[in-house]
């Protein structure tokens, strides 16, 4: 067997049996390639017994190209699924991967924009557009983050036959799960505009956001445009396309939402992963006293 056989085997399952992103498959690809070429693999059974004592080598090698913290959590989280997919193959009775623990990662709090700032955002993609349709369609992908709560991906890979939006609208997320979630006017209405404005066709099964020359929208596109778009408006580099999510599960925390219905709203799998916005609230809040507070001003 090659290590093409073996990589496009491991692409498949992550792609078609994990339904992974397209960016997930690409960086999983790019570890499993990395581990065979520098160590000399080519066969399942090769891959299936590395030991723990050849992964840790193979990571501090990788560590030593400079790789950070969090880069080496995710490569080795890879190289594990990798490796157990590999017994899988090989036949063994146990699919575990070796274990190993990767180097701790501190987490920082999401950093929200204010509801102003996301409404900003969205306003001023559309003003820097090249054309008319382009900035309708960039604001109407903005207004899907923020004021769905959507990720990036999910809102790119929305076909038109979502098409007319209603008050409700079924998202597919991470690993093929599907969530409902609620549609306020605004989102509907700039969605409904872009449409309209769309040079493009729009068939039922085709990707409903475009680019420039028809192909589907990607998120470096949206990634640029909301760059330019912040440093027009003056705000920091933190203000991605990714923050509107966090604003949107932020202020609806603020708003008094519980944490189980935005944990639905979300799609996240646990609610450990909804929590961590308790903890952005109450930063927020406690900036909100540090600006108001006369004490805290003198």
């Amino acid at each position: 067997m090659s290590r093409a056989e073996l990589l496009e085997a491991w692409h498949g399952h992550l792609a078609l049996g994990l339904r992974r992103s397209p960016h997930t498959v690409r960086a999983y690809g790019k570890a499993a390639e990395r581990l065979l070429t520098r160590l000399d693999l080519a066969e399942w059974d090769d891959v299936a017994e590395l030991s723990t004592a050849a992964l840790r080598t193979h990571l501090a090698s990788r560590r030593a190209d400079g790789l950070s913290n969090a880069s080496t959590a995710r490569e080795l989280s890879a190289l594990k699924g990798f490796i157990g997919f590999a017994r899988t193959q090989a036949g063994h009775a146990v699919s575990d991967p070796p274990r190993l623990r990767g180097p701790r990662i501190k987490k920082g709090l999401p950093r929200p924009v204010t509801p102003d700032d996301a409404i900003g955002l969205a306003d001023t993609v559309e003003a820097l557009a090249a054309d008319d349709w382009i900035g309708a369609r960039d604001r109407a992908v903005l207004l899907l983050l923020y004021g769905a709560g959507m990720r990036i991906a999910e809102a790119l890979s929305l076909t038109a036959s979502a098409l007319p939006l209603g008050e409700r609208l079924t998202v597919t997320g991470k690993g093929g799960k599907q969530r409902v979630v609620p549609l306020i006017p605004i989102v509907r209405e700039a969605v409904a505009d872009y449409a309209a404005r769309c040079p493009w066709p729009l068939p039922p099964q085709e990707p409903l956001f475009r680019g420039a020359k028809g192909g589907p929208l990607v998120q470096g596109v949206v990634q640029r445009t909301t760059a330019r778009a912040r440093k027009a408006l003056g705000l920091p580099d933190s203000a991605t396309p990714h923050a509107l999510r966090h604003s949107f599960a932020t202020h609806l925390l603020g708003a008094g939402a519980d944490l189980r219905s935005l944990q639905e709203l979300l799609g996240h799998a646990s609610l450990g992963s909804t929590q961590i916005y308790t903890k952005v609230d109450a930063a927020s809040l406690l900036e909100t006293y540090r600006n108001a507070h006369p004490r805290e001003r003198d």
